[in-house]
Order: C-alpha cells, then sequence, then structure tokens
C-alpha cells in the first residue's frame, strides 16, 4: 500500500513537471454539436451523464461534462469524473507487450510455450499439441478455454488463472476461428509479468500510465479517486429505471488481481493521452515509448477473412478492433481507425488519417452491444460533423 502510494505521488510529480505546457481541462474548448448530440441521449433517458473528448495528435479539440455522476445524489459529471473503463484495458495490454517486442524480449509470433512453458502441454481440440502464438492470444484467435466471470473476480493475481488455460478443453483449433477471449488476455499479461519480472500493474505505471502522465489510470483507486467514481447502471426489466450496481467495485482494493481484460479506472483526459501517443506513432511530447514499427504492428489486422466482433466491417491487430471497411457505426471513421470499446459503454477510436481521437465516458451496462450503440454513434457522428469531416452517409444507421 505505502509503495502504491508513492507510485501515485512520483507519477503526480511527473504529470506536473512534463505537462506544463498541456491545455488546462478549464480552458479546454467545446463543440456545441458533441454537447447538442449528449444532451438528447439525456433526455432520452440513454445516460445520466456523459464525458465527450476530441483529441488530434497534440491538442484537446473538444472537451465536455454534461448531466450528472450519480442520479440520486446528483453530484455533477465533472472533466475528471473516473470511469471503469474495462475492456478498454486490453489495447492497453497491447501496449505493454509491444513495449517488450521493441526490446526484442517478446516475439509475437513465438509459442506462448516459451515465455509460459505450462503452455507446452496443451491440447488442441485434434488431439494435437496446441501451439499457441502469442499474436493469438491478443487477436482473439487462441481458442483457449474461458474462466468464469466469477474467477476472475476471485483471483488475487493473474498467475491463478493460469491453470484454466490447460485444464479445460480448448473450444477451438490455435488460429482457427476469432472467439473473444479474456483468458487470452490475461495470459498474454502473464507473459508481462515473467519477461519483465514485475507485477502487471507496477509494468503499466512504470512503462505507460506515468510517461503518458495518466495519474487517474489504474487497476485501483484511493479514498480522493473514489469520490470521483462515477455510479453505474444496470439495465433492469423488471423496474423502471436502471439500478445502480457496484459488483465490479472490489478493484478499488489491491486484494483483487490486476486483470488485463479488464480491471482499468481511468479518465477521458488520461486516455485521451494514451490515444495521443498512439496518432503520434509512438511518442508523446518529444519521447518516443513505442517505436513506429511497434504502432504499426499493434493496429495491423492479423485476423485474415475471419467473421469478427463486434460491428460490421472489422479486423483485429494486437488487442485492439480495426476498421476494415468503414460502415454503420463505423461510417464516420476512416480506413484503418483502431480502438477499443468497455462492457460499460465507454468508447475511445483513433483515426489516424484524420489524425482526431474520439473519447467518450459513460457507465451503463445491460443495454446491449455498447460498441453498436446510438450514443457512440450519435458523438461520432457530431463530432466529425463539427469538424467538417464527410463520409458515405448511406452506411450509416438511421
Amino acid at each position: 500500500m505505502v509503495l502504491t502510494m508513492l507510485n501515485r505521488l512520483f507519477s503526480t510529480l511527473i504529470l506536473i513537471t512534463s505537462c506544463a505546457t498541456a491545455l488546462p481541462l478549464q480552458a479546454a474548448p467545446r463543440l456545441a454539436a458533441i454537447d447538442g448530440a449528449m444532451r438528447e441521449m439525456l433526455a432520452a433517458g440513454e445516460i445520466y451523464g456523459v464525458v465527450t473528448m476530441v483529441v488530434d495528435r497534440d491538442k484537446v479539440l473538444h472537451l465536455g461534462a454534461l448531466g450528472t455522476r450519480n442520479r440520486d445524489t446528483k453530484l455533477p459529471m465533472l472533466e475528471d469524473t473516473i470511469f471503469r473503463i474495462a475492456s478498454m484495458t486490453k489495447p492497453i495490454t497491447g501496449v505493454a507487450i509491444m513495449t517488450l517486442v521493441d526490446r526484442g524480449l517478446i516475439d509475437l509470433d513465438a509459442p506462448v510455450a516459451r515465455y509460459l512453458p505450462e503452455f507446452a502441454t496443451i491440447t488442441s481440440p485434434s488431439g494435437q499439441v496446441a501451439a499457441i502464438t502469442v499474436r493469438q492470444l491478443l487477436n482473439h484467435t487462441s481458442g483457449l478455454a474461458e474462466a468464469t466471470h466469477q474467477e476472475k473476480q476471485d483471483a488475487t493475481s493473474l498467475s491463478e488463472l493460469l491453470p484454466i488455460c490447460w485444464e479445460r478443453p480448448m473450444l477451438s483449433e490455435p488460429g482457427e476461428k476469432w472467439t473473444y477471449s479474456q483468458s487470452a488476455v490475461n495470459a498474454a499479461a502473464s507473459i508481462v509479468e515473467r519477461v519483465s519480472g514485475l507485477p502487471f500493474d507496477t509494468y503499466l505505471q512504470r512503462t505507460i500510465f506515468r510517461p503518458l502522465g495518466m495519474v487517474d489510470t489504474g487497476h485501483y483507486l484511493d479514498r480522493e479517486q473514489q469520490k470521483r467514481l462515477a455510479t453505474a447502471y444496470r439495465k433492469d426489466p423488471a423496474k423502471e429505471l436502471p439500478v445502480a450496481v457496484a459488483h465490479y467495485d472490489r478493484r478499488r482494493m489491491s486484494a483483487a488481481a490486476p486483470l488485463a481484460n479488464t480491471g482499468l479506472y481511468s479518465t477521458a483526459s488520461d486516455y485521451a493521452s494514451f490515444c495521443q501517443m498512439l496518432l503520434n506513432r509512438g511518442s508523446y511530447k518529444q519521447k518516443q515509448l513505442l517505436s513506429e514499427a511497434a504502432v504499426e504492428e499493434l493496429t495491423r489486422i492479423t485476423t485474415g477473412a475471419m467473421e469478427t466482433g463486434f460491428v460490421p466491417g472489422s479486423g483485429w491487430a494486437v488487442a485492439t478492433g480495426v476498421v476494415r471497411e468503414p460502415m454503420g457505426i463505423t461510417a464516420m471513421l476512416s480506413k484503418g481507425s483502431f480502438g477499443h470499446g468497455g462492457g460499460f459503454g465507454t468508447q475511445a477510436w483513433s483515426d489516424p488519417v484524420r489524425g482526431v481521437s474520439y473519447i467518450m465516458m459513460i457507465q451503463r451496462i445491460g443495454f446491449g452491444n455498447g460498441d453498436a450503440c446510438i450514443i457512440r454513434q450519435r458523438f461520432q457522428e457530431s463530432a466529425a460533423q463539427a469538424l467538417g469531416f464527410s463520409w458515405k452517409r448511406e452506411h450509416q444507421k438511421e
């Protein structure tokens, strides 16, 4: 706990000294079209509060907070409100892997067993030794068995989840099909731990969060951060209004495993810094966190012609979704745009052709596919219109 507090203090000092020229949140510009679209969503009862952000490679184009972060207390949604970002943790895991690829310590196309010898005994449905590669863990084609939600919640370390991968029958042959896999991404994080010699959360803090000034991003929250955490709501068919949920919040405490498939808390501004680094091909404030080759690999589709989730026209790279063909919900994004959504409705997508990233933070579950939801569409659509971008409207959902 003391080490965690010191880490956060150190991160804050880095942010103050390295980001002195950053645009203050209170001076951030607002795009009226985005605010208008989000007010429509609030009025329709789709959400109680939202933070939206649009950035280009070096500045904030829009930062807005509307509604409340708690329906009952009426606490206002603020620009520094903290959110559960769930699967938006995955691209961060992908970047962690790529930092070790840059150092020559991991080969994406090497068998997982090179780094986790226990995987040498796994057999595929055909009865053959399953030569799963690191890349297959991260593009969701490993075919690994899945841990239950409760098993992930109860785990106190990533290593506790590894035996599930070889004790349960595989779902498919490696590389045969795309199946969204939480166990595979957590196994990739175990590789990070074995290769680096550091706990996964510590590695993220040292190599990603501190250099990017992401002082409100991590697996655990201190007391001050907990006060800024938005309440999450679940749709309940038996009730008139969505109900508040807190089942995820054991993750506030250090006793929970630092999961790589989910588990991170963050703010819109913190995640925007992460997106800017990727838009700048690995560079942030004149510092190269990743090589340009690593960013290219992180966002290169490697699932071929496989049908993948979660919206049409998508492919997958290193723990990151990529737009193969803009259509429907991604119509306003360029081919090659990349990002990820989260189970609580959060979204972050970067368009390297136009040089902008769109970050949307909400907290709701049980409302269907968040990647295809009307809130995401209205946000991206209004932002693109405000910035003067055009796209093929015949592909858009009405």
